[in-house]
């Protein structure tokens, strides 16, 4: 029988030295270069693989990461701080206030890119 319990998610990026800056050095990920790609560890013990697709790397158009948080607005301006744009979706279902915070319903959320242009965002840990 197939062993599938050790699964893994990836997503592409266009400069794996750019994707590791980001992660590393703003968000304070611990990151692995193995052989051209970009391995992310995560809190929990997982891992998320970067691979480069220089080029014809097309951001995702969807969250890919997601990090839970106690403090929503507080995390909001410590990365702002790092220099971390937020996602402002205004007059859409998800409109964000001012800081890039969604309080629309359900938990507070926020958007935001890595240097590829693909979706992270920071939510509530409620």
């Amino acid at each position: 029988m197939a062993d599938l319990s050790n699964p893994f998610s990836g997503y592409s990026v266009d400069d794996i030295d750019a994707a590791q800056r980001f992660y590393g050095d703003v968000l304070g990920l611990e990151t692995r270069p193995v052989n051209g790609l970009l391995w992310l560890r995560l809190g929990t013990g997982a891992e998320v693989l970067l691979y480069p697709k220089g080029p014809a790397h097309r951001p995702a158009e969807y969250t890919v990461l997601n990090f839970r948080v106690a403090d929503v607005p507080g995390t909001v301006a410590e990365l702002r701080d790092r220099g971390v744009t937020f996602e402002h979706y205004r007059g859409t279902p998800t409109e964000t206030d001012e800081d890039g915070v969604f309080r629309g319903g359900g938990p507070l959320i926020a958007w935001f890119t890595d240097p590829a242009g693909n979706v992270l965002s920071i939510v509530a840990d409620d």
